[in-house]
């Protein structure tokens, strides 16, 4: 019993999180994370894409999927834009659960439902035990076929 607490640990202490758009920043947090999210719980996307664009951590999965979450939010959507942050969000880190379910929701959108399952199998694999991002892009597309 001792080893497999061992065990669990360990998995999990190795998963590491992902964060989402909505995640609740933390201390250790760049100040441009910390001031982008802010911005995002507020609504203000454009503001959040003027931060993000500011700070240029392309090399950073969740710049690029903060900046493709605003993109497709915005008034008007920019949705090549955001497909384009995802995917640089998901060749930086192909387990990134926000890009995942944001991309996810943003197959949808674009009418492909494929696609979004697709990405909501890579979500099941990089949650393990389930998540917030998988549960929500499940949703999203049972209510897609809903409509359909």
């Amino acid at each position: 019993m001792k080893y497999l607490s061992l065990m669990l640990l360990l998995l999990l202490s190795l998963m590491g999180p992902s964060k989402a758009a909505d995640t609740t920043p933390i201390k250790s947090d760049p100040a441009w994370l910390t001031e982008a999210r802010a911005s995002i719980k507020a609504e203000k996307y454009n503001q959040a894409i003027q931060q993000l664009q500011a700070a240029n951590e392309t090399s950073s999965a969740d710049w690029n999927n903060l900046l493709g979450y605003s993109l497709r939010k915005k008034q008007p959507p920019d949705l090549l834009g955001a497909e384009k942050y995802y995917q640089a969000a998901l060749k930086i880190d192909p387990n990134h659960r926000g890009a995942l379910e944001y991309y996810g929701k943003l197959k949808l959108i674009n009418n492909d439902l494929p696609g979004a399952e697709a990405l909501l199998a890579r979500l099941d694999k990089a949650c393990t035990f389930g998540c917030e991002e998988y549960s929500d892009l499940k949703e999203a597309i049972q209510k897609y076929k809903s409509r359909k």
